[in-house]
């Protein structure tokens, strides 16, 4: 059984580092477009705040989780930017104080969580490693839309080993998304981390690989950046195959980014 207790603390780093971002922003800068067509940095962190308060209901209210779930499945194409929206249109300060307020609130529900607890998502049901997981997965991504969009940059941490693992573990729902039959076997994934280790997944032996740098991977399961602008190998006819539709977050496939100008 998974402790959570060390991504619960890199949630909180991840989170900590993007409000150092965001914090003293003008009201010109929050008001920038992202790589997200239509959205703000200001509807970044709206979204980033509405997925935290729901992670929390999960966590705490299973009742009225499932009250989100019948809205997204009334309106499964909109409901991610009506809650962006929503909170886009509240006052700056507002926003901040409720975005922290949440996270706040939801890395202490997770620490408090029974062990072996198991909490309703939007995907499959997840336990608190899996739901720091995912949140911190989104944090990185969309304070990555946020970096680009004020022009800063972000270097990458191995606080990715989360991200990495959570995209290998999400192979086979990459393929189920899209209509496809997963692979029977598993590949090898090898990925140089940020600080030089090698972080290593599935057998050594097997037929099929993908390699490669650790954020180039984060980058293509979260969807930031085209598998073109990307030095990421495949081995193998599935393998390869996967590198086209992996993608680490619940929900329909995403359209993804277009490839930079000069490698299309």
């Amino acid at each position: 059984m998974a402790d959570p207790t060390h991504v619960i603390d890199d949630l909180c780093a991840e989170n900590d580092e993007l409000d150092l971002l965001v914090a003293d922003l003008s009201p010109e800068q929050w008001a920038s477009g992202t790589p997200a067509p239509g959205w703000t940095v200001v509807h970044q962190i709206a979204h980033l705040a509405w997925t935290d308060r729901s992670a929390l209901l999960a966590v705490t209210d299973a009742g009225a989780f499932q009250t989100l779930v019948e809205k997204a499945l009334a309106a499964p194409g909109t409901f991610v930017d009506d809650g962006a929206e929503e909170g886009a249109r509240l006052p700056c300060d507002e926003l901040l104080a409720g975005w922290r307020a949440g996270r706040d609130a939801l890395q202490r529900a997770l620490r408090a969580a029974p062990a072996g607890s198991r909490f309703p998502w939007y995907g499959p049901p997840m336990s608190a490693a899996s739901m720091a997981t995912a949140r911190l997965m989104e944090t990185w991504a969309h304070g990555l839309d946020i970096a680009d969009a004020l022009g800063a940059v972000r270097p990458p941490t191995d606080r990715l080993r989360h991200v990495a693992r959570l995209g290998v573990r999400t192979r086979d729902f990459a393929h189920t998304v899209h209509g496809l039959t997963p692979p029977a076997e598993e590949f090898r994934v090898e990925l140089r981390a940020p600080s030089g280790d090698l972080w290593t997944y599935g057998p050594a032996d097997a037929a099929q690989r993908v390699t490669g740098p650790a954020v180039d991977f984060c980058l293509l399961v979260t969807q930031r950046a085209h598998r073109a602008d990307l030095a990421l190998r495949a081995e193998g006819p599935d393998a390869d195959r996967w590198l086209g539709i992996a993608q680490a977050f619940a929900g329909p496939p995403g359209a993804g980014r277009p490839p930079k100008e000069g490698t299309r």
